[in-house]
């Protein structure tokens, strides 16, 4: 039997994936082995020692304590992907809408409600909305993941030349990128070029006003910014600068500052990126096959903390040993197993900077004494028999 706790409404399509007698989901669950959410904010949350995973149904991680989590060998699992379509037609909106001047547009036709010249005014006034057209625009996409990518292709096809940049491009991301797409030297080539720049690269240290004052400097006068990956990503400061000063001819957001809420020239949504039912139910089911398959296996996929380490099973049991990554932890495991008569039929070792994890099928039951052994090992983060 799993306890799973969920910190926010997860959709029943992907918790019904969890088999009802084999797993027991609640929001208020004292001991969980798991704990699924979306945007609830874990930083301040006591975490039972009997936690294991943590699922959240999304892409970014900002809202849970990931480095305290691989300090308690605690797997946290993420859903990257499963929510790109709908960010990618969000940000096409958001262009749309910057380019037609259709937020201004829309205010103006619900004035004319009880007008008996309602149609006159709509005629004479319509001039005041006249914008461009994005075919022929060109869009510069920083981070080329999976949403990125969907923006970029997606650009492409309304006839719009696109640049990107991103030096952490996965193989899989390059099959999906259209050829057509200019690979930008740097960001300074990149800002220059483009008429909007969509951003969509995570909240890091690295990341963190990425564009600023030198990014400023070299942008088109006039350029609209999307930011749909993380606010903080454009330095406030910079914004604030940028639009004062005509510069930044749009800010189009998901994070809307309140000091930036009713300015002509932003166009704030209420953190909408994943919000469709589609999205919903992607990424519920996306995360909840994760940790349900390293509850029940041991196999990691999409965490953001643990190496991926997949490996099918053979024996009669499943040594999971999560531990720093420091030398001869694996000979240090093989001993205590092989000193306690325990013959391994296959195992599996990897490495993400600081975490190692260990998959060992072994050919007989594991006695609780020896999981106990392992744990006592220095180094070693957490350790279960599967």
């Amino acid at each position: 039997m799993y306890k799973i706790k969920t910190l926010n409404n997860i959709s029943n399509t992907g918790l019904n994936r969890l088999p009802h007698g084999v797993y027991t989901i609640a929001n208020d669950i004292a001991e969980p082995d798991a704990i699924l959410l979306r945007s609830a904010d874990m930083h301040k949350l006591e975490v039972s020692a009997s936690l294991k995973a943590i699922g959240r149904a999304g892409a970014g991680t900002n809202n849970i304590p990931v480095a305290e989590m691989s300090k308690r060998g605690i797997v946290v699992f993420n859903a990257p992907g499963a929510n790109a379509n709908a960010v990618k037609e969000l940000v096409l909106a958001g262009m749309l809408i910057s380019a037609r001047n259709l937020g201004e547009a829309l205010a103006f036709t619900n004035t004319l409600k009880d007008r008996s010249d309602a149609e006159t005014a709509m005629e004479n006034e319509k001039k005041r909305f006249v914008g461009t057209e994005l075919s022929g625009r060109v869009l510069g996409v920083v981070g080329l993941g999976a949403i990125g990518v969907k923006v970029a292709n997606a650009a492409l096809a309304l006839g719009m030349r696109v640049f990107g940049i991103d030096p952490h491009m996965t193989v899989e991301g390059a099959w999906q990128l259209s050829s057509e797409v200019v690979r930008a030297g740097s960001l300074n080539e990149l800002f220059a070029a483009c008429d909007y720049i969509s951003f969509h690269v995570p909240l890091n240290d690295a990341t963190r006003g990425l564009f600023g004052a030198a990014a400023l400097s070299v942008a088109k006068h006039g350029v609209v910014l999307l930011n749909f990956a993380r606010d903080g990503v454009i330095d406030h400061a910079t914004l604030q600068r940028g639009l004062s000063d005509g510069k930044i001819g749009r800010y189009v957001t998901d994070f809307p500052k309140p000091e930036l809420v009713g300015d002509p020239r932003v166009i704030g949504f209420p953190h909408l990126g994943a919000s469709t039912l589609e999205a919903e139910e992607n990424c519920a089911v996306m995360v909840v096959d994760q940790v349900r398959d390293y509850l029940e296996n041991g196999n990691v996929s999409n965490a953001v903390n643990f190496p991926t380490t997949r490996m099918v099973r053979a024996g009669k049991a499943r040594v999971c040993v999560a531990n720093r990554n420091v030398p001869n932890m694996i000979g240090q495991l093989s001993n205590v197993l092989g000193g306690a008569g325990l013959n391994i039929a296959q195992m599996h070792n990897a490495s993400r900077g600081e975490v190692a994890y260990n998959l060992v099928d072994v050919e007989s039951a594991v006695p609780e004494a020896v999981a106990l052994q392992l744990g006592q090992i220095e180094g070693i983060l957490s350790v279960r028999i599967v």
